[in-house]
């Protein structure tokens, strides 16, 4: 027999019976088990659950009776029939092996993500693990805090009808719940489903419907509000997770979910946990399961990526996808316990998601923070690493710079002196070192290259000193400031070189890595004994990069300009339910079509590279998409089409890949963007400049361009159009965009500036 408690939902209605029925199970468990030395110390509990029509659940302890509406929701009673059909129960070899009694387990080797965790917990028990500051409440954890709250979860979310490769939607931002969600997710074998907050409702709803997901766990009442009506119509929910916030505002308020039960993430824990000591105490209850192991190649999560037809496509990822970063990263990041990071980006993008795995697997301390309290975050916590994207390390530069150019004039003289200084003292100190990069297969000659190393190496002496007192006078109170002390791990796009020479100049290391959400995400990346600037570094372990010809297909050697394409243990299953596109970006030997195009520096055994051959160098997109410096990416078509309907564009390329926003190139109709200027056709031409005509260009663009996701920002008018004659077009008149980012490449960089 099997007797469930009554749901949360307030709207729940009782299963109809023609008499009141009760079952009574009361029983005295003492928790000595080892399997679960982390929990309140040895204790006994005492539990009586009652099934009544209304729902109700009497709960008795030591300290008394009190009457309160189940969290024991779906808790199974057994009774000795053992007819009834066991339930599979799919587990994480190594989290749940306590529970299992299996001895000997070795925590050396990670089967699954949610083997982490008790791996973790093993090595650095009450280590904090994670520091919340801005939710309410604030929260500190401990790795083996993390771990109870993670199990819990996970039994919480079993007992409430999750089954194994089921998926559920995980529609929320940066924080300690969210990472327990995720992970109590997928340690009962489900496949979780993400997306951020500020995502519209079409998009997620589009995510949820696709991926065919059961459930829903949600940041907060205000997204459950904001999503309430389109999923209500549109979508199955089986539940919805609450991870902040209360239910009491759901009851009173227009736009939720009718019928649907709704839990809070405390509630969940509870459950759990509750269930867990059942079956700590229980026997019987463990018995009524098929216990099979997640395995390696199992699907763990499914993260939705713009496509070129705009609707985001279904990654794949699995335990081994995710495992091959936590495994391979160190060469990277070689951090340890003692050490803090900085984390402030979506935990959806593979970048983040992947990191928070990998540093947590090391015993570090994790700090969430938001762009609003970035500064004073890294003042406060003063971390050893910060992981971003350029655009945060953008932001403090200009923030850096504002800061000097603020300060008095013999400080601002002195400070933008020896910075310049700085930049000449790397840049001697890089070609000596040999750390710079080259397409040449030509190998210098000895003489030369030794006359250069010479020349590079007395510049850097004469320059030395002053680079050592801009330390002690300048850099030292930007360090103070902003904390940092090891490196800053940057991805999601390229970081502009200006920036990246400015930190290196002032001594913040900056490493640039590189990959894709169908990467798991990391191919390649910058590592700390050998940063060398403008690059993304050399691949990681176990992966493998080739550069090939954009028409042919074939393999080009090292210095020529092609296709990145990428091959190891960290590639994609594929994207869900596309077996389409999955074909299109993964060929039969296992490669990955990047979409990036770049090349490889040569190999040499003297001069300015002879320690850099190998190293990957990122220039463009091949296909449409542009990827901001946010990590965001837009496919400029659905803009382009828009604008194209105003008759005062004649052609309009758009731009920004790794830039802040959007801009564009056009191709004025001058006769008509006369017309809207009020000029007259005599002499209105002349006296219209460039400028006058963006102006115009970029009030006439918003208006057509305003429901589309994105909007232009600058704009760079030119008068020649593209034509397949000047190269800047295909066959098909199609515009050659790299092409026209190459040729006007100059008035771009000044466009943004």
């Amino acid at each position: 027999m099997i007797v469930h408690g009554g749901l949360l939902n307030p709207l729940f209605q009782a299963p109809s019976m023609s008499d009141s029925m009760s079952i009574t199970i009361t029983s005295t468990n003492y928790i000595v088990s080892p399997s679960y030395r982390r929990l309140r110390p040895p204790f006994c509990y005492q539990f009586r659950y009652q099934y009544v029509n209304a729902g109700n659940v009497l709960f008795n302890s030591k300290k008394g009776t009190r009457d309160r509406v189940s969290l024991l929701n779906r808790i199974r009673a057994y009774s000795e029939s053992t007819t009834e059909e066991k339930q599979v129960r799919k587990y994480s070899p190594i989290l749940e092996s306590q529970l299992l009694s299996e001895k000997n387990v070795s925590t050396a080797e990670l089967k699954a993500i949610p083997d982490i965790w008790r791996s973790s917990a093993e090595r650095f028990g009450d280590r904090v693990a994670l520091v919340d500051p801005h939710h309410d409440p604030p929260t500190n954890m401990t790795y083996n805090q993390l771990e109870e709250d993670i199990l819990n979860f996970s039994e919480g979310l079993r007992v409430i009808g999750i089954k194994p490769y089921e998926k559920v939607a995980l529609f929320a931002d940066n924080s300690c719940r969210w990472l327990v969600a995720d992970q109590g997710i997928m340690a009962t074998g489900a496949i979780n489903v993400v997306r951020g907050s500020r995502s519209s409702v079409e998009e997620l709803l589009h995510i949820y419907t696709h991926s065919e997901s059961v459930a829903l766990a949600v940041d907060n009442t205000e997204l459950y509000h904001r999503i309430a009506t389109g999923f209500n119509s549109k979508a199955s929910v089986r539940f919805v997770i609450l991870l902040w916030g209360d239910k009491s505002s759901l009851n009173s308020h227009s736009h939720m979910m009718e019928g649907i039960p709704a839990y809070t993430y405390k509630e969940i824990i509870d459950i759990g946990h509750e269930h867990r000591m059942l079956l700590v105490d229980s026997h019987d209850a463990r018995e009524k399961y098929v216990y099979e192991p997640i395995k390696s190649d199992d699907v763990a999560a499914l993260i939705y990526t713009s496509g070129t037809t705009g609707n985001p496509k279904g990654v794949m990822l699995t335990h081994s996808n995710l495992l091959h970063q936590v495994n391979n990263l160190f060469d990277i990041v070689p951090a340890g316990p003692g050490d803090r990071f900085l984390s402030m980006l979506p935990p959806w993008h593979a970048y983040e998601r992947a990191c928070e795995y990998f540093i947590l697997s090391l015993g570090i301390e994790q700090v969430y923070t938001n762009v609003k309290y970035l500064k004073d975050d890294l003042r406060h916590y003063q971390p050893q690493y910060m992981i971003s994207v350029p655009l945060v390390f953008e932001t403090l530069y200009n923030g850096i710079q504002k800061q000097i150019s603020t300060s008095s004039a013999i400080r601002k003289l002195i400070a933008l002196s020896l910075i310049k200084i700085s930049l000449a003292y790397m840049e001697f100190k890089n070609i000596y070192q040999g750390e710079c990069l080259s397409r040449s297969q030509k190998q210098p000659s000895y003489i030369a290259a030794t006359l250069d190393w010479i020349y590079a190496r007395i510049i850097a002496a004469i320059l030395l000193p002053l680079h050592l007192l801009a330390k002690k006078l300048v850099y030292s109170k930007i360090h103070s400031s902003i904390g940092i002390s090891k490196a800053g791990i940057c991805g999601g796009g390229s970081l502009p070189l200006h920036v990246d020479k400015f930190f290196e100049a002032i001594g913040t290391k900056v490493q640039v890595g590189y990959g894709l959400t169908e990467s798991s995400p990391v191919i390649a990346a910058r590592q700390p004994y050998l940063n060398v600037l403008r690059s993304v570094g050399r691949p990681i372990r176990h992966t493998e990069i080739k550069i090939v010809d954009d028409e042919t297909g074939e393999d080009l050697p090292h210095g020529s300009k092609g296709i990145v394409k990428a091959r190891g243990p960290q590639i994609m299953q594929g994207y869900y339910k596309n077996p389409v596109a999955t074909k299109e970006a993964i060929d039969e030997e296992g490669w990955l079509n990047t979409g990036d195009i770049g090349w490889i520096s040569t190999f040499h055994s003297l001069g300015r590279n002879r320690n850099s051959g190998g190293i990957i160098v990122l220039e463009g997109r091949a296909k449409d998409t542009i990827v901001l410096s946010t990590g965001e990416n837009v496919e400029p078509e659905e803009i382009e089409e828009a604008a194209m309907r105003s008759n005062l564009i004649q052609q309009i390329l758009v731009i920004g890949q790794d830039q802040r926003r959007l801009g564009a190139i056009i191709v004025p109709n001058i006769e008509e963007i006369i017309l809207a200027s009020k000029s007259s056709s005599d002499n209105g031409n002349a006296q219209l400049t460039k400028h006058q005509m963006a102006a115009i260009l970029s009030q006439d663009l918003r208006k057509w361009t305003s429901d589309c996701s994105f909007q232009v920002g600058p704009i760079l008018v030119i008068e020649e159009p593209f034509t397949i004659d000047s190269g800047l077009m295909t066959a098909t008149m199609k515009i050659r965009r790299n092409k026209v980012v190459e040729l006007y490449k100059d008035q771009i960089d000044d466009l943004y500036k």
